[in-house]
C-alpha cells in the first residue's frame, strides 16, 4: 500500500532544506531589513514632525504679528487719510461759504439799494398821490 522510499524522502528533506536556505537569504533577510529600516525611518520622521511643530507654532506665530502689525498699520493709514479728507472738506466748506457770504453782502447792498431807490420813486409820486386823493374826496 504505502511505501517509504528512503532516497526520495530523503531527497525531498534536502530539497525543502535547500528551499528553505534560499528562501532566507534571498526573501526572508532582505524583507526583515527592509523592514526594519522602514520602522527606523518612520521614527526618525516622528521625532523630525515633534521638531517641526515648534518650527510651525513659532512661524504661526510670526505670521500672527505680521498680519496684527498689518492691520494696525491700515488702521492708521485709514484714519490719516479719513482726517486728510476730513480737512479738505472742511477747507472746501469754509470757501464756499466765503464765496456765500460774500453773495449774501452783495445781494443785501443792491436790496438796500433798490429800496431806497423804490422809496425815492415812491416819495417823488407823493404829490401825485395826493392829488388822486383831493380827486378823490371831492367826488364823493
Amino acid at each position: 500500500m504505502l511505501d517509504i522510499n528512503p532516497i526520495l524522502l530523503a531527497s525531498t528533506a534536502i530539497v525543502f532544506l535547500t528551499l528553505i536556505a534560499v528562501l532566507n537569504s534571498w526573501l526572508y533577510n532582505p524583507l526583515f531589513s527592509y523592514m526594519e529600516k522602514r520602522d527606523a525611518d518612520i521614527q526618525k520622521d516622528l521625532s523630525e514632525v515633534g521638531n517641526n511643530d515648534a518650527e510651525i507654532a513659532e512661524l504661526e506665530a510670526k505670521a500672527q504679528k505680521i498680519v496684527s502689525d498689518a492691520k494696525l498699520e491700515a488702521a492708521a493709514l485709514r484714519e490719516k487719510v479719513i482726517a486728510d479728507a476730513k480737512e479738505l472738506a472742511e477747507s472746501k466748506m469754509e470757501a464756499k461759504r466765503a464765496v456765500l457770504a460774500k453773495e449774501y453782502e452783495e445781494f443785501e447792498s443792491s436790496l438796500d439799494k433798490e429800496k431806497e431807490e423804490l422809496k425815492n420813486a415812491l416819495l417823488s409820486q407823493v404829490p401825485l398821490f395826493k392829488e388822486a386823493v383831493k380827486a378823490k374826496f371831492a367826488q364823493i
